[in-house]
């Protein structure tokens, strides 16, 4: 046989392992308790041997006969880990047991089978020194993890070039272990080009780093460690450690830049396992060490950052497996459709009014800022320590470093000058990064270090100290911006502690699509936005919101509203107020007057009515404008609450903000403004005589723009529309309306449709011209979801010859205006036959609907909602419904409404992530408010049959006592 030749240990065991036993290099099976249940090695050899031993066996007999063998130990052993893993008890450490466990696994296939390959599939009497083979783990193989569903990383190791034996040996073990099912990653390499290419690849490099010896000739594996450190490793730490730091920073912004994201990679993402990665792998290629414990040892890591790195590991391997086990396939990210039950797997419950899911999420993010807290500091201590130093210095010219408020700049960042700063002056903690943010400095890893050793001492005397206080609201209302000094005094652990408050909301989330933060990250950047806003960055963006902040006079109060608008998210009960009760506590303590405190604090209860109005309510409608301007009440609180709107809309999620929503808040602050300023009365408002006055002038600059129309046209024309029709639209649409009109005045059987693409605000108008007639507003809508297109935002009138003035404003699914040729080809089309009858948009929407992909967001529940309001117009009916959007749900509104005989004038039409949330302004038949209490009944339980999700529960489930406590109606009394 090849024992004597191939390895200094006997084939078919490991070879002698110098490391056994140690976590991160050691041989697999350390530590794992009944390993003869998971794979009996010495059983699988005796199996193999009988087979070879038979005569009657053809060789493709007995090639198949190993691999069904082989197949059915890897089947088994992952069936005992799987058990096990599922079946763990409370407080064990499954997922690093786990992970060994399979490792373990495979490095005894991998040994049997390469004692079957060379002693009996290619045997050799006599091999020569070139045929010396060691199979070597790579990757994170080679560390002794393997996760369910990952990849095996092996090395063919060869003293020279490759043999024709050599070649035989490593072509059937591969083949073998492909058809076994695993996923191997393979490379064959004498020591040499190992050397050669890992010079010239980082990422090989650090394969190699990791490496470790399965099966074969020991030496040779050792002369390759060897070579490695002695010409390569010991001369390169610096490149090494800046390419791992620089290629850390690029795979975090390919996973969106962000440790709070909605659906993290635990495994890519910031804060993610190849964070602890890379920890160690700096920590080895530069201290030698094999183990995590030998960062310590080095004096790199504490004993406790040890610990929360084990844990934090534990944790993330526990995570990925669970992943992998339950998707079936290598998933690295926490998705939606897979969070809820991640949840309840590992025992997460709801409590305090916080779901499961959410509750287990915070758990992820809180490991997720731990881990990146752990590596950037760490990985900036190791760097600071390694950094050129310049290799001739003046003996003469003493080193003096500068010094800022007493802080000492090292390497361009500022440190501390001794370690007992803190403990003699815990202001120290505040006024460090306040001075790193008016010298526009960083903090020295070694600085924020100390402070992570010493935050016990940011204690009730440090937030009641008087200087502490105001170095924090300088910080706030700094005009560099706070967002980057806030950030970092949020990842050291300061700000929760200084700001209690605030630490209740790190690492919050809320389990939906529309938020995409937690609510703390979400704050800070609301923070930066709102600076950007101030120094005019966004002024072509925000335009108004740019130029009214100067005006603002509460500047303070704002810059603390914004910080503390969020504050009481997760506390079982409405944020906005319980945010107010946080504001009249902290505005004092930060040392801001009654004044500025009660803004603060209205600024934190109000915070969401802007949204409200202007995108779910009527713009045009006077009973709007009246109802909004109560709560406002002035010029200033206006001022404050669309600056703060603005930053907190572009903040929640960078996807929905739009044109089109940045038009409807302009619009409605320019209604409001008027009202409040005085520049239109609330008696003229509420009387509608400044509306009767509009809607003349409309009527005046129509008529100048047409002088080619003769005046008994004109007046014809002009005797069309009602006031809200005159007041609905600017000019130039007038005039393109009126063109319309008198077009379809001269076809038979009319269907006109006119498109303008706004680019300014981000839609395209639909306009269409045809007879009306019931059920009008429910087959446009099914078309123009049949021809995919969102709409936002719809005016329906009905002029006084009877033709029907709809007007669509929609866009596609990426929130931009719906302007390919193409597509508007297909929306042309789709209502011409939606209207002729030829297109049926049900049938349509409901194989559209069963032909797409199942969307990973099937797993929000949104509970379908209804509310009726007759205070909220002077004329019409005004219902919101809330639900759970898909494809076709406005058509089946629509359609609802139309078996309701309700009139529809207007609609807002909203899609927070998963929810959508669409209003309508709604007439009866004789074009009156509805306020029947039946009637009403009706509508309710109706529109909730609409809401339902298809074939989810029947339409009398809908009407039953359930649905009708989430319903509410406020009807006129």
């Amino acid at each position: 046989m090849l024992s004597s030749i191939l390895s200094k240990a006997p084939l078919g065991k490991a070879a002698p392992d110098k490391n056994q036993g140690k976590a991160a290099t050691g041989r697999s099976g350390g530590g794992i308790a009944d390993r003869g249940q998971i794979i009996d090695p010495v059983k699988l050899r005796r199996d193999l041997a009988a087979l070879a031993a038979r005569d009657d066996l053809k060789p493709q007999e007995l090639r198949n006969g190993v691999l069904s063998r082989l197949r059915d130990a890897l089947a088994s052993g992952r069936d005992e880990v799987e058990r096990r893993f599922l079946g763990h008890k409370p407080g064990e450490r499954i997922g690093e047991k786990t992970v060994r466990s399979l490792a373990y696994l495979t490095d005894e296939l991998v040994r049997v089978l390469a004692d079957f390959a060379a002693g009996t599939a290619y045997p050799s009497a006599n091999p020569t020194v070139g045929e010396q083979l060691a199979v070597v783990s790579v990757g994170g193989y080679g560390r002794g993890e393997l996760a369910p569903q990952s990849d095996v990383d092996l090395l063919f190791l060869l003293p020279y070039k490759q043999t024709p034996r050599g070649e035989q040996i490593v072509e059937y073990m591969l083949y073998m272990l492909w058809d076994m099912g695993l996923k191997v990653g393979h490379a064959t390499r004498s020591v040499d080009e190992c050397l050669r290419q890992a010079r010239e690849d980082v990422t090989i490099r650090t394969a190699l780093l990791e490496s470790r010896i399965i099966w074969g000739n020991e030496a040779l594996h050792e002369d390759l460690q060897q070579r490695f450190w002695d010409e390569l490793a010991d001369s390169t730490v610096l490149e090494f450690v800046e390419a791992k730091l620089a290629e850390r920073t690029t795979r975090h912004e390919k996973v969106g830049g962000s440790r709070y994201v909605l659906e993290p990679n635990i495994k890519e993402g910031k804060g993610g396992l190849r964070d602890l990665h890379t920890l160690y792998w700096i920590g080895k290629y530069v201290y030698h060490t094999e183990t995590v414990d030998g960062l310590v040892e080095a004096g790199v890591l504490t004993a406790a950052e040890r610990r929360k790195f084990a844990k934090a590991q534990d944790f993330l391997w526990t995570l990925r497996c669970h992943l992998h086990y339950l998707t079936g396939r290598p998933e690295e990210r926490l998705t939606f459709d897979v969070q809820t039950e991640m949840a309840r797997r590992l025992g997460y419950t709801d409590h305090a009014g916080t779901i499961a899911v959410e509750r287990f999420m915070k758990h992820y993010f809180v490991v997720a800022k731990d881990v990146g807290n752990l590596t950037r500091i760490v990985c900036a201590a190791i760097e600071a320590k390694i950094q050129r130093r310049p290799r001739l210095r003046l003996p003469s010219l003493p080193f003096r470093k500068r010094t800022y408020d007493g802080f000492v700049l090292d390497g361009e960042r500022l440190s501390v000058p001794r370690a007992d700063l803190f403990e003699t002056d815990p202001v120290n903690f505040i006024r460090l990064f306040h001075t790193a943010q008016q010298h526009d400095l960083d903090v020295h890893p070694d600085a924020l270090l100390l402070i992570t050793q010493n935050l016990k001492r940011v204690d009730a005397a440090l937030r009641n100290d008087t200087e502490a206080n105001r170095l924090f609201l300088d910080i706030l209302t700094s005009p560099k911006g706070p967002e980057r000094i806030l950030r970092l005094m949020n990842e050291a652990g300061v700000l929760g502690r200084f700001i209690p408050d605030f630490g209740r909301v790190v690492a919050q989330m809320q389990f939906d699509m529309y938020h995409v933060y937690t609510t703390d990250e979400h704050t800070i950047r609301a923070m930066g936005i709102l600076h950007q806003i101030e120094s005019g960055q966004l002024a072509q963006v925000a335009p108004v919101a740019s130029e009214i902040v100067h005006k603002v006079l509460s500047r303070r109060a704002l810059y603390l509203g914004m910080f503390l608008h969020d504050i009481a998210k997760g506390r079982g009960g409405n944020h906005s107020l319980l945010g107010e009760k946080v504001a009249h506590r902290l505005g004092p303590r930060l040392g801001l007057s009654d004044e500025e405190t009660e803004t603060v604090a209205w600024l934190v209860r109000n915070h969401l009515w802007f949204t409200a109005f202007a995108f779910k309510r009527d713009i045009g409608d006077p009973k709007t404008i009246q109802d909004f301007c109560g709560i406002i009440k002035s010029p200033e609180r206006l001022r404050l609450l669309l600056v703060l709107t603005v930053a907190d809309v572009r903040a929640t999620n960078p996807a929905i903000w739009n044109n089109w929503k940045a038009g409807l808040l302009r619009n409605l602050y320019y209604r409001a403004d008027e009202v409040l300023s005085g520049e239109v009365s609330e008696d003229a408002l509420a009387s509608g005589q400044q509306n009767i006055g509009r809607a003349e002038q409309a009527k005046a600059a129509l008529r100048a723009a047409l002088p080619d129309w003769p005046e008994a046209q004109v007046k014809a024309h002009l005797a069309k529309g009602q006031i809200s029709y005159w007041l609905s639209h600017d000019t130039e649409t007038l005039v393109r309306h009126a063109l319309l009109m008198r077009e379809a005045a001269t076809v038979e059987q009319p269907l006109l449709i006119d498109t303008r693409i706004d680019t300014h605000r981000g839609v395209t108008e639909v306009t269409i011209c045809t007879p009306d007639h019931p059920g009008l507003f429910s087959r446009l809508a099914g078309a123009m979801a049949v021809a995919g297109a969102s709409i936002v935002d719809a005016r329906i009138f009905t002029m006084t010859d009877g033709m029907a003035l709809d007007t669509f404003w929609v866009q596609d699914a990426t929130d931009g205006p719906f302007d390919q040729p193409t597509k508007l080809a297909r929306l042309s089309a789709a209502i011409h036959k939606a209207m002729s009858g030829e297109l049926k948009t049900r049938q349509a929407l409901r194989e559209k609907a069963a032909g797409a992909l199942p969307s990973r967001t099937r797993v929000f529940k949104v509970p379908p909602r209804v509310l009726i309001d007759n205070k909220a117009s002077a004329t019409h009916t005004v219902i919101e419904l809330n639900g759970r959007d898909r494809p076709g749900l406005l058509s089946d509104i629509a359609r609802a409404l139309n078996q309701l005989s309700l009139q529809v004038s207007s609609a807002k039409i909203s899609t927070y992530g998963e929810t959508a949330i669409d209003v309508f302004y709604v007439k009866d038949v004789f074009g009156l408010k509805v306020e029947h209490a039946s009637k009403l009944a009706a509508i309710r339980e109706k529109l909730l049959t609409a809401l339902a999700e298809p074939g989810s529960v029947s339409a009398s489930a809908q009407a039953g006592e359930k649905r009708r406590k989430s319903a509410t109606v406020q009807a006129a009394e």
